[in-house]
């Protein structure tokens, strides 16, 4: 489903040892099922599969909203969707078979299509931008900035025109990728780690062994959940007004507490921290370290000499400025690196299997027995994967029509964008949808949301400031993200249900079933939150940091460097080229020096940007969670392989879901009784000699 994706989708990669597990045990797996029915497709999509989707694409959307609204770091959440759809379906009809009312019983195909509406339904609260580019069309986002705050260049949000626009953009991406199906999956067998990792997953729950172990997990995110769902409501009462309460505490001292670094006692990105890999969250302090400590100090020292001395907090054209541009431009340099990267490695391999006499034939190194297992196992899964097909001319077809119904509908929600540029954006998004699917197939990297900052860029810059190029890069964005980001998660989904017997019609129609769910749930999900507090401010609980950064990057688009602080050109150039740097070397170090494996304390240049504009303050919160665990490894790896993935999913959802009571008192206006806030000596003293004299 949804990866460290800001969602960034790299951030939120799949377990590669769980994968490598499923390949070690996977010549076993078919035999283990040989005696059960696999059911007809329509017979998967159970109505009890649909109602525990939407339950739970719910419940993932909140998580997922608010992580995009706070720092936009989110986890991959496919093991909890897998996790609670097995417990939720499992528990109902094992009551149904005690009182013998039950007349199907639950199977591993029917939960793989439990997960994949919720993966399609939680993407949306990513792709569809809510908390990305189409806020950065708001009024408030671009009152933050001086240039572009034009009529023309802001939209005033609304969820009609959102939700219309999410309909229109999502289904797309579904068709185009279709037609290719099999090539990825049979002829190339490209690994897909997230969607075999979830196979592996499904096909343990539904073992006997693997049903005690889900239950043991179950038990031990349910009380993770508890445990985070009463600290966040503890946590409450002392958060009277903004700056009070827990999340203000100075651990490290008021004068790092200033430089934001300090622990906030976010369960949630304690949580996030023990799921992403150790070096996201090494990366995450690292930039905050670089941003914060050094440069953001030397910079503010230069007030009133490199920039206006008398420019509101918030200027683009101040400090503010420097960490918006910067980070943006070290996302930059990552993404294109990576892009190109992506391009040249599919084409090399392209050309490789298309040389290559026996690029489909397997030869198992093992004996002969597990030889005609493994035999038997790809054979059924090969024979149940062309089974139930969509035609080539019906995917084809729905992409022209669905295409013509963007290219008519979107100009009327955003009237900066003409017909011609969603007709180019549709020309090249199947070639664009290709190479991402195909190299998250190789890497399980998405990198959707690199395509999209492209589009901004070349969009806003084509259309113009005067003619609204900020709203039309932004909206082009989304076209963009939509297609190339559903296409690969189609593509997992795939691989899953190749895997699990499951057939490629019910994931086809599980995926435009959670589609649609995001599509209806992502935006009344969040103008909940962005009517309970102000979303985007940036010293407020939910800052969402990407409205500011997607506007900036089509700002440069519309204006090019002119509206840049002084000497930032300089620092965005060398940060740009850093990225790519960095990128380099950690290539450089993965071929040639195989033997300590130094290129995997590489720092991301992704991960590093994002504190540039936040600071360290959830960074450090991540690095506790990835504290926990590497102690609960040394302690006992095995249990902590177990039992911390659905540990980390309690402390999330727990946490999480908080903020849908939290944000219902605010909205009746039921406020916390109690300011806890914290003050140096000096100032304490001038407060009580104050109150004194009073």
């Amino acid at each position: 489903m949804e990866r460290s994706r800001e969602r960034e989708e790299e951030w939120e990669t799949a377990s590669h040892e769980t994968a490598e597990a499923f390949k070690t045990d996977q010549v076993f797996v078919e035999d283990a099922f040989r005696n059960t029915q696999v059911p007809s497709w329509t017979n998967q999509i159970t109505l009890r599969a649909v109602v525990t989707s939407l339950l739970l694409s719910l419940v993932f959307n909140f998580i997922v909203c608010k992580l995009n609204l706070t720092t936009g770091v989110i986890p991959s959440l496919n093991v909890a969707a897998g996790l609670l759809g097995f417990a939720i379906v499992k528990a109902w009809t094992t009551t149904l078979a005690k009182v013998g009312f039950l007349k199907q019983p639950f199977t591993r195909q029917e939960n793989t299509v439990i997960q994949t509406c919720v993966v399609a339904s939680s993407g949306i609260a990513f792709s569809g931008g809510t908390a990305s580019y189409l806020l950065g069309m708001s009024p408030l986002v671009a009152s933050q900035g001086d240039g572009g705050n034009t009529p023309e260049n802001v939209k005033k949000l609304s969820i009609g025109w959102m939700m219309g626009f999410l309909f229109v953009v999502s289904f797309v991406g579904l068709f185009s990728i279709v037609p290719l199906r099999k090539i990825m999956i049979l002829k190339y067998k490209l690994t897909y780690p997230s969607g075999t990792a979830t196979a592996y997953l499904i096909n343990s729950f539904h073992t006997p062994k693997g049903a005690k172990l889900a239950k043991k997990q179950v038990a031990y995110l349910f009380k993770s959940f508890v445990f985070s769902f009463l600290f966040a409501f503890f946590q409450w009462f002392y958060t009277a007004i903004d700056g009070c309460g827990f999340a203000s505490f100075p651990t490290f001292g008021l004068q790092a507490f200033n430089k934001k670094f300090y622990f906030d006692f976010s369960s949630t990105y304690v949580g996030v921290g023990m799921i992403c890999p150790y070096m996201v969250n090494v990366s995450l302090l690292i930039g905050a370290i670089i941003s914060w400590g050094i440069m953001w100090p030397m910079i503010e020292s230069k007030k009133g000499i490199w920039y206006s001395a008398n420019l509101s907090p918030g200027s683009l054209h101040g400090i503010q400025g420097y960490r918006v541009f910067i980070a943006i431009a070290m996302m930059l340099g990552d993404g294109l690196y990576h892009v190109l990267f992506m391009l040249i490695k599919t084409i090399q391999s392209l050309i490789a299997k298309n040389f290559s006499k026996d690029s489909s034939v397997v030869t198992p190194d093992v004996t002969d027995q597990a030889a005609q297992i493994a035999n038997y196992d790809e054979h059924r899964r090969t024979e149940n994967f062309l089974k139930d097909q969509i035609p080539n001319k019906v995917a084809m077809g729905g992409y022209i029509v669905l295409a013509v119904i963007s290219i008519i509908a979107v100009p009327f929600i955003f009237h900066q964008l003409k017909w011609y540029h969603i007709l180019v954006a549709y020309a090249i998004a199947p070639v664009l949808a290709f190479c991402n699917a195909y190299g998250c197939g190789l890497t399980d990297w998405s990198l959707a949301s690199n395509y999209g900052k492209l589009a901004i860029i070349i969009f806003s810059s084509w259309v113009g400031l005067e003619h609204g190029g900020i709203i039309a890069g932004l909206a082009s964005c989304g076209v963009m993200m939509s297609i190339v980001s559903t296409a690969s998660d189609l593509m997992q989904d795939f691989k899953t249900g190749y895997l699990t017997l499951s057939s490629p019609r019910s994931m086809f129609f599980s995926q435009v079933l959670g589609t649609a769910m995001g599509c209806f749930l992502t935006p009344l999900v969040f103008w909940f939150f962005y009517n309970a507090y102000p979303i985007g401010d940036p010293s407020g609980t939910y800052p969402a940091p990407y409205g500011l950064l997607y506007r900036g990057i089509a700002l440069l688009g519309v204006e090019g460097i002119s509206s840049l602080p002084k000497n930032c050109l300089n620092l965005v150039i060398g940060f740009f080229l850093a990225g790519i740097f960095i990128n380099l070397v950690q290539e450089f170090l993965k071929r040639y020096e195989t033997r300590l494996g130094i290129y995997r304390f590489i720092p991301s240049p992704m991960c590093m940007a994002i504190p540039f504009y936040l600071g360290g303050y959830f960074a450090i919160d991540m690095c506790i969670g990835s504290l926990i665990l590497f102690l609960w490894e040394k302690k006992n790896k095995q249990r902590a392989t177990d039992f911390a993935p659905a540990v980390a999913s309690g402390l999330i959802c727990g946490d999480s879901l908080w903020s849908v009571p939290a944000a219902i008192l605010a909205l009746l206006n039921v406020n916390p009784p109690i300011c806890m806030k914290f003050l140096s000596a000096s100032v304490n003293a001038k407060v009580d000699k104050f109150l004194d004299g009073s």
